[in-house]
């Protein structure tokens, strides 16, 4: 069985100080219909850590320097959540999965939560820091759970001990060549941010970065509604990508004070497929990076939504996200004592605290031996790295929103404004002609 010995890499090291300061836990849940017992989950879990490295693994560092993966003998903790109604899997969430860290000194970087609710289904949740998982990974480990809990001998594969995402860049941005990607990028940026001053997600009270815990608000669309936003966006040359960011990009310029003409939004870019040697969307690893785009949100909606599928399209050919990559390689805080002042320089100067992060249509079977599964999604933490992020995924037929935010820097009641001017405009831009943003201001 393989094991994982090496240094955490750049990005998992960045990863790993922003977790100390407030959890940054990347969490999937599925709703399971039919007889599924405690003991056939518990074998599942035993047969999921079996299958690969980073589920078997804690890291060791030198107080704070040089932290290191070893292997870890703890099985992966699963807790029994018994009797709830339709909205327990979000308390759960927002009480306890969303704000408690997992301990990556003593491992396993997992746990798993089993919800019985009162009609007789049971709420799966996967809780993964985003130091080893990304919203892919997380959906991907909760169909592999149930897959080995409904049959053990099912898909006998055993995932390899992998090198470090920066490790497998193609090689073109690495080296000299890769840097001087990375700063003619980033010259392009500053002078896109100088000439446009975008808006940002401004926080309403000053939080500090121990007192920062995410909080969940869920919408969703129907299937009538989803099939509605791809025709649309179809029709206007975009994407649903475009179309929700839009919609968000639009609903935070609503938010802001100074009612800014543009506003600067991330989107995460998987990036799994482009390694060399690609890596399986079921492996465990974070394989994402946030480019930033800067949105006009004056003109009309289904142009927004272009430009940013444009935008997005153009920095995926020329590797921004590989040159983010490249950045945490290179200057990356290594220990607590360098990340505070860098975490606050990036706070107060970064380009972007606002995100929306799509993996788009996620094919979660809707059924599994006898298993019937409904409502696959993920959501994700913040911790130090924003304060208001979209988590999207489709799957069983129905689009998934989950927002997340940093309580008191957006207090409840603003969160729930931007959910639903978020939702509202992106309804209003489906059924009817839209007018400009400001227009509507």
């Amino acid at each position: 069985m393989a094991e994982i010995r090496r240094p955490l890499s750049a990005v998992e090291r960045w990863y790993w100080l922003s977790d100390q300061f407030s959890a940054l836990n990347v969490i999937s849940r599925v709703r399971v219909h039919g007889q599924l017992s405690i003991d056939d989950l518990r074998r599942g879990l035993d047969a999921l850590q079996a299958r690969h490295p980073l589920l078997r693994a804690r890291i060791e560092h030198d107080a704070g320097l040089d932290p290191r993966w070893v292997p870890c003998e703890r099985p992966i903790p699963l807790r029994e959540v018994r009797g709830g109604d339709e909205e327990q899997w979000l308390r759960e969430i927002n009480e306890r999965e969303l704000p408690e860290r997992i301990d990556p000194d003593s491992g396993p970087l997992i746990r798993t939560v089993a919800i019985a609710t009162d009609a007789g289904a049971h709420d799966l949740l996967v809780v993964v820091p985003h130091i080893i998982a990304d919203g892919t990974t997380v959906l991907t480990l909760a169909e592999q759970w149930l897959t080995l809990a409904a049959d053990p001998a099912a898909q006998p594969w055993t995932a390899s001990a992998l090198p470090p995402a920066e490790d497998l860049r193609p090689r073109r941005f690495t080296g000299d060549e890769g840097a001087a990607r990375l700063a003619e990028q980033t010259a392009q940026d500053e002078a896109l941010v100088g000439r446009h001053r975008p808006g940002r997600i401004e926080p309403s009270n000053p939080v500090p970065l121990e007192a920062r815990r995410t909080r969940l608000l869920h919408r969703e669309l129907d299937g009538a509604q989803l099939e509605q936003l791809q025709r649309r966006a179809r029709e206007h040359g975009t994407t649903v990508h475009g179309a929700l960011t839009a919609a968000l990009a639009i609903a935070a310029g609503h938010d802001h004070q100074r009612r800014p003409s543009h506003i600067a939004i991330g989107s995460p870019i998987d990036f799994r497929d482009e390694l060399e040697p690609p890596v399986r969307p079921d492996e465990v690893g974070t394989y994402v990076a946030t480019v930033p785009v800067v949105l006009d949100i004056a003109r009309p909606f289904w142009e927004v939504a272009r430009a940013l599928t444009d935008d997005l399209g153009e920095r995926r050919r020329q590797g921004h996200h590989f040159n983010l990559v490249t950045l945490v390689a290179s200057a990356a805080p290594r220990c607590m004592a360098d990340a505070r002042p860098f975490m606050a320089f990036m706070e107060a100067e970064g380009p972007i605290n606002l995100c929306s992060s799509n993996i788009g249509r996620y094919p979660f079977p809707e059924r599994i031996g006898a298993l019937r599964l409904s409502d696959a999604q993920f959501l994700t933490g913040i911790s130090v790295n924003g304060y208001f992020v979209a988590a999207i995924n489709s799957s069983h037929g129905r689009l998934f929103w989950n927002f997340t935010y940093i309580d008191g820097a957006v207090p409840g009641e603003r969160a729930e404004r931007l959910a639903e001017d978020c939702l509202g405009t992106l309804l209003s831009a489906i059924h009817a002609p839209q007018r400009s943003a400001l227009e509507e201001q």
